[in-house]
């Protein structure tokens, strides 16, 4: 029982104490000035010799930031590199650009100027395609027309090499830091080389249709032999006699094809209807004169569908004939007929053989002519070298005429569907 008492007395000695001691801290802290604590009465930390450990994370940040300096490093040089390597490459591809702007812009003028040159001698050509009278035919002039829109265009054309040529010299001005010139410059080549292209395409188109529709130089019309047909021919009626020793014959003719035999011209008489002939084989020429035993041919010289201009001689005294082709002799022969006399009052037509009593009889389809026939000219001597060149270039080759037929003077009448074209 003491026992208890002892151990009661004890434990309210120890609350009490428990009490004052929590009464003691809760004034303690209450009370700022005493508690307060000054920056001079801190303690500074122990300091310790050996290097603080690292965790994972620090060593990576740490590797992390290392990289990233590293990397800024390397931009900077790379970027100071750059700078004096695009400085160069700017200097040397505006050299480059100046000197490809100028030959660009000599090529273009030369170009263009052979392209106005060529267009202003076809247009030259083409406007002397007129008829001797006030007006011309409703199809010349749709043709013209054409010719003329077509003209148009290629000038359109020119116009844009000429800017596309002022394009290549503002290249040179037109600089980025990073887009390389020379995409630019390849650019602008693709596009004029496309445009000369075109512009190459349409000239050649308009020499063509040029070619197709005109006629001669110096040649105001032609006689027009639409298909091949034994009532399509052209008569001819001269005034002097064709009572002949010697002649020269020669023609601009444009054959639409040449079959084995073809004719041009012929002239004869009831007894001899064969006297003067000259017609196509495929593409040579065949003179026949006093007889069909009696043959000159010229291999190989006609081209179909093109202007050709032909020439044929021959003399009594000594038999000689020739064949002459765009100016040149291409067949000659002696002791041909020697001494034979062409008849008068015989019948001379264009596109189709004499073989009958008059004219227009007894006439065959398969050697009929079809294609253009103009400056038709007849002479009763043989003419020079000279002469003959004379007939076959230049612009007066229509207007040289022959004594005995004359084109555009001796009367010339078309028969069937035969006409005269301007």
């Amino acid at each position: 029982m003491n026992m208890l008492k002892v151990l009661f007395c004890i434990l309210c000695s120890f609350s009490s104490v428990l009490t004052s001691d929590y009464d003691i801290i809760y004034t303690s802290y209450d009370n700022d000035f005493e508690n307060e604590i000054h920056p001079a009465e801190e303690e500074s930390a122990p300091t310790s010799n050996c290097p603080e450990e690292r965790t994972t994370w620090d060593k990576i940040f740490i590797m992390l930031e290392n990289s990233q300096m590293k990397q800024n490093i390397m931009l900077q040089s790379i970027d100071e590199i750059l700078k004096v390597e695009l400085q160069s490459l700017r200097t040397e591809m505006t050299q480059f650009v100046a000197k490809l702007a100028g030959t660009c812009s000599s090529n273009v003028m030369g170009a263009t100027s052979q392209i106005v040159s060529k267009v202003n001698r076809m247009l030259t050509n083409i406007s002397q395609i007129q008829c001797p009278e006030t007006s011309q035919q409703p199809g010349q002039a749709n043709i013209l027309k054409e010719i003329f829109l077509l003209n148009q265009n290629i000038s359109k054309r020119l116009s844009k090499l000429e800017n596309m040529g002022e394009r290549v010299t503002e290249a040179v001005a037109q600089e980025t830091a990073f887009q390389p010139q020379d995409k630019t410059t390849s650019t602008i080549l693709s596009s004029l080389l496309k445009e000369l292209q075109q512009t190459r395409a349409e000239l050649h188109i308009f020499q063509r249709q040029a070619t197709q529709h005109s006629l001669p130089a110096g040649c105001e019309m032609a006689l027009l032999f639409p298909m091949r047909s034994a009532r399509i021919f052209a008569s001819i009626h001269p005034s002097a006699e064709m009572t002949l020793h010697s002649f020269t014959v020669c023609a601009w003719v444009k054959v639409t094809e040449a079959l084995e035999k073809t004719m041009v011209f012929s002239y004869g008489t009831k007894q001899s209807p064969d006297e003067i002939q000259l017609y196509f084989s495929q593409q040579s020429v065949v003179l026949v004169v006093g007889g069909s035993e009696n043959k000159l041919v010229a291999e190989n010289v006609i081209s179909p569908r093109q202007w050709t201009p032909l020439c044929s001689t021959w003399s009594s005294e000594d038999g000689t004939a020739s064949i002459w082709v765009n100016g040149e002799s291409q067949a000659t022969s002696t002791e041909m007929a020697k001494y034979h006399v062409i008849p008068n009052k015989g019948i001379l037509q264009i596109g189709q053989e004499k073989n009958g009593c008059c004219v227009g009889g007894g006439f065959d389809e398969s050697i009929a002519f079809s294609g253009k026939i103009t400056g038709f000219n007849v002479w009763d001597t043989v003419l020079t070298k000279e002469e003959i060149k004379m007939q076959t270039s230049g612009s007066n080759s229509c207007n040289n005429r022959g004594n005995i037929v004359g084109w555009g003077i001796t009367e010339i009448q078309a028969h069937g569907g035969a006409t005269y074209i301007y």
